[in-house]
Formats: C-alpha cells, sequence, structure tokens
C-alpha cells in the first residue's frame, strides 16, 4: 500500500514508519524537521512541510490508500495543536479524494468499561483532571472526525510506554478494553496498521489495550 504518516518524528509516528516500511509498503512521511526522522529506506519518501497549511499537505495525501496520524500535544502547553493539524490534514485529503485516515487519541475519551476496578476508575478521574485540556482538543479532533467525509478511525490507547511490541493486544471497537492499564507505542502502530483494511473499524473509535 501507499501510506503517508503525520507525525512521523513522534514515538507512534516512527514506529509506524519502520512497520509499514518493514511490512513492504510505500511511506510517504510529512515532517516539520527531516533530522528527527531516523527511519530509512529504500520505499520511504520523506516530505517537509507546514502541518498547519492544507495546500501544503496536498501532494502529501494525493493518490495514498490510507494516511496515518501519529499527532499529539507532547506537553499540556501544548493543548490545541491535535485538533488543528488534523483539521489541515482532513482538509487536504477532501481536495485530494483520500479517504482512509487513521489517528492517534487516548482511552479516557471512550466509556468506562463494565466491571472496572475502583483503583482504575480513581485512576482514570485524576488522569482526565491533570490532562484535561489535552482530552478537550482529542474530543474536538474526534467530533471533527465524526463530521468529515473522511473514513476515519480514531485509536484509543490508555498510558503509552516504550516497551518493545508484542503483536499481543485486546481491541474493543467503539469501547473501552477493562482493565486496560497500559501499550507500548509499538503495539499502538502495530494496530493501527492492521486496522488501515478493517471494514468494522471504519468511522469508529477503537480502544486498544494489554
Amino acid at each position: 500500500m501507499k501510506l503517508t504518516v503525520f507525525g512521523a518524528t513522534g514515538g507512534i509516528g516512527q514506529e509506524i514508519v519502520r512497520q509499514a516500511l518493514a511490512s513492504g509498503h510505500e511511506v510517504t512521511a510529512v515532517v516539520r524537521d527531516p533530522a528527527r526522522l531516523t527511519a530509512t529506506g529504500s520505499r520511504l519518501t520523506v516530505r517537509r512541510a507546514d502541518l498547519s497549511d492544507p495546500e501544503a499537505l496536498r501532494a502529501a495525501v494525493a493518490g495514498r490508500d490510507a494516511v496515518l496520524s501519529g499527532l499529539g500535544a507532547r506537553t499540556r502547553a501544548d493543548a490545541g495543536v491535535t485538533a488543528r493539524l488534523t483539521r489541515s490534514v482532513l482538509a487536504a485529503m477532501e481536495t485530494e479524494r483520500t479517504r482512509r485516515l487513521l489517528v492517534v487519541s487516548a482511552a479516557p475519551l471512550g466509556p468506562v468499561p463494565d466491571g472496572q476496578a475502583l483503583v482504575d476508575k480513581a485512576m482514570l478521574a485524576i488522569v482526565n483532571n491533570v490532562l484535561k485540556d489535552v482530552y478537550a482538543d482529542l474530543r474536538v479532533m474526534e467530533s471533527e472526525l465524526a463530521a468529515s467525509s473522511a473514513d476515519w478511525t480514531s485509536v484509543r490507547p490508555p498510558k503509552l510506554t516504550n516497551k518493545p511490541g508484542t503483536g499481543r493486544y485486546r481491541k474493543v471497537v467503539g469501547g473501552t478494553p477493562p482493565r486496560g492499564r497500559s501499550l507500548a507505542r509499538a503495539d499502538v502502530a502495530h494496530a493501527m496498521l492492521a486496522m488501515i483494511d478493517d471494514p468494522a473499524t471504519v468511522k469508529q473509535a477503537v480502544g486498544v489495550a494489554y
């Protein structure tokens, strides 16, 4: 497949690029600073672009089978950036009639699963309060996805780690895996790539966790 990756220099984005190349896909990585991209390969094209300008992104998404986004706020001070930049990606995709889009969101936006332990509910409440601005940004992003013409999927992992990927995790379409407390960035990338051609995930938020 021909894939475009936004946020390709972040933890999840780097994993998406690396795993996609290893699977034989052609990858276009859209970045602001090419020096931060560690992945290499003959099937990799690196495009430097202003992510806030939809016109600058059109060439990167034209003719692609899917677009994957690892865009997200790195700190609380970055709250607002995810929705703003995803809006640019959506606009470029609509102009070029590219439909499939998968993005990273977060588990706290999903429903609390039945049988969730009290300790998990308490931790969720604390995290929601501390990161309320970040999650508000993600909610805006998800609402704009829902209003778009894209065939989108919002992938909602819990706490992220840098542990090696396992390829073994739970997935709940439209829900949240109970007692799902963490997921490696490598497995978030694995899940996103696996969902590209999964029709059950189109126009859905999908909870993923160990």
